[in-house]
């Protein structure tokens, strides 16, 4: 399994409609094959930040999202003016609980 975890940076006035513009692209990509988790959400409290958390079965599904991310039109919507993504390998999960 692979976590694709991190933050886009935004104008506090651009940072909803960073989010609106890539709904679209949020469904079709929890539709891909391999896709555990995906989500871009708004931080609750820091209002320049965009939260990305990911969850893919293997790096081949990831593999096959990032292709599909190069071949396609940029996102509607603002673009960040910085971003940190870390992706990690994780051997192993339990529940909580």
């Amino acid at each position: 399994m692979l976590i694709v975890a991190g933050a886009f940076i935004l104008d506090p006035s651009e940072r909803d409609a960073f989010i609106a513009g890539r709904r679209d692209s949020m469904r079709a990509t929890r539709d891909e094959p391999g896709c555990l988790e995906y989500v871009m959400a708004a931080d609750p409290v820091d209002e320049t930040r965009v939260i990305l958390f990911e969850r893919w079965a293997d790096q081949a599904s990831f593999d096959g999202h990032m292709a599909v991310i190069a071949a396609a039109e940029r996102p509607s919507g603002p673009a960040p003016k910085g971003m940190s993504v870390e992706i990690y390998d994780i051997s192993g999960v339990r529940s909580f609980g």
